[in-house]
């Protein structure tokens, strides 16, 4: 596999070119410097008041991991800019508009799903299932990227941005083809909470989207907790014109905040996916580099698979430690085998709606198994990779996972 894609269009090699040229005589455009990003998204927004500024020293260092470690190529700097501008926005926007509507601040999120494990264990297909019982709502990738003004329950499935944020994200294919096959993406598809702690700045979609390890180290050490409240007042702000009974939410990199998550959300229950950890590296190193390849022409396969290996089983461990010190850890978790869930989906939503004392309706059932019966594999194409593509074997990395291994049958 060759990153970039040799099926990148011309035009972005060509601007790629010319940043190349920009480099070499030591002009780094455009800017990604901290200050820089925040008066950008004042004068463009109007408005002044970003809320809780403890994200400020999470912007910082991602700045610095981008400037001195990504790698960035011209339509990466661009790329990167836009989106830190764009999240810096919405937290103009969200922290105004909640000045204008006390009754955001009043909502309450209730008994929330958290479903979390690592990449390519199952977790999607849980994610997608739990998201079609009506009596759960998922954040659509639509309302993330563009939650101003809130979505209204009278216009959800219609509103104007689904359409607009679909062409952007059309875009991922263009710049990384071949991202589809590995990662399907669409305005209408549940978004991961990284989208939502991303306006917090302590988020993995920059560390899944750039090569910044230093960054991802660094935020696996943080205290998340004004990032999690960040994500509850995120919610709020999506769910007062249009609430259920409870919010289903997923990323993989909620694993190593589970004490703040449940001091957050005291009442949250969480499902745990479960795969041999080797079994899915080979991808996940695939997906990073791909998606890296967009916005770096500097891409080193073996570098950013042993980056990712090691972020991981220190996920998995941080995870581990975290969940043996609660003390409700057998109520409040829910353990799920990926071969289970490829068997018998189903049968694993019946069994966790009774741990968790939930009503799996008929309606919700029936549900469920038309998007079972509708949902295609392999639509976008095949996603083929091995190990060795990226420098890992059972035989070296494995004892890396040897906790996670022994705890979990593997």
């Amino acid at each position: 596999m060759q990153y970039p894609s040799t099926q990148q269009p011309l035009t972005i090699k060509l601007i790629n070119c010319l940043g190349r040229g920009l480099r070499a005589v030591g002009i780094a455009v455009p800017s990604l410097a901290p200050q820089s990003l925040l008066s950008k998204a004042k004068k463009q927004t109007g408005l002044n008041d970003f809320g809780d500024e403890s994200f400020l020293s999470a912007l910082d260092q991602l700045c610095t991991s981008l400037n001195k470690q990504a790698r960035l190529s011209l339509i990466g700097r661009i790329a990167a800019q836009g989106m830190l501008i764009d999240n810096l926005k919405i937290r103009l926007q969200l922290t105004h508009y909640r000045k204008q509507r006390p009754e955001v601040a009043q909502q309450k999120i209730k008994r929330p799903i958290f479903v979390l494990g690592l990449p390519r264990t199952g977790t999607t297909i849980l994610y997608e299932l739990l998201a079609q019982d009506p009596a759960h709502r998922s954040p659509l990738s639509w309302e993330v990227s563009q939650p101003m003004p809130p979505p209204h329950s009278d216009t959800f499935s219609s509103d104007s941005r689904i359409t607009e944020v679909e062409k952007v994200l059309q875009k991922t294919e263009i710049l990384a083809p071949g991202f589809k096959a590995i990662h399907e993406i669409g305005s209408q598809l549940p978004q991961e909470c990284v989208a939502i702690l991303a306006s917090h700045f302590m988020s993995d979609q920059y560390g899944a989207t750039f090569f910044i390890p230093q960054y991802r180290e660094w935020t696996l050490r943080q205290d998340m907790a004004k990032a999690y409240a960040w994500h509850y007042q995120f919610l709020q702000h999506l769910q007062v014109d249009y609430s259920k009974q409870r919010w289903v939410l997923k990323t993989p990199p909620h694993l190593p905040y589970l004490d703040t998550i449940v001091n957050q959300y005291p009442d949250a229950a969480i499902i745990h996916t479960h795969r041999d950890p080797m079994d899915v590296m080979g991808s996940i190193s695939s997906l990073s580099c791909t998606l890296h390849s967009a916005f770096s022409d500097d891409i080193d396969p073996v570098e950013i698979a042993a980056n990712e290996v090691i972020f991981f089983s220190e996920m998995l461990k941080v995870g581990m430690a975290q969940r043996d010190a609660m003390t409700d850890k057998d109520s409040r978790f829910f353990d799920v085998q990926f071969s289970d869930i490829i068997t018998d989906p189903i049968a694993i939503i019946d069994n966790l709606y009774r741990h968790f004392d939930f009503d799996f309706t008929l309606e919700a059932r029936q549900a469920m198994q038309n998007y079972l019966n509708h949902r295609p594999r392999d639509k976008h194409g095949t996603h083929q990779y091995t190990l060795k593509d990226f420098g890992l074997s059972r035989e070296e990395h494995t004892h890396l996972f040897q906790e996670y291994n022994q705890r979990y049958g593997f």
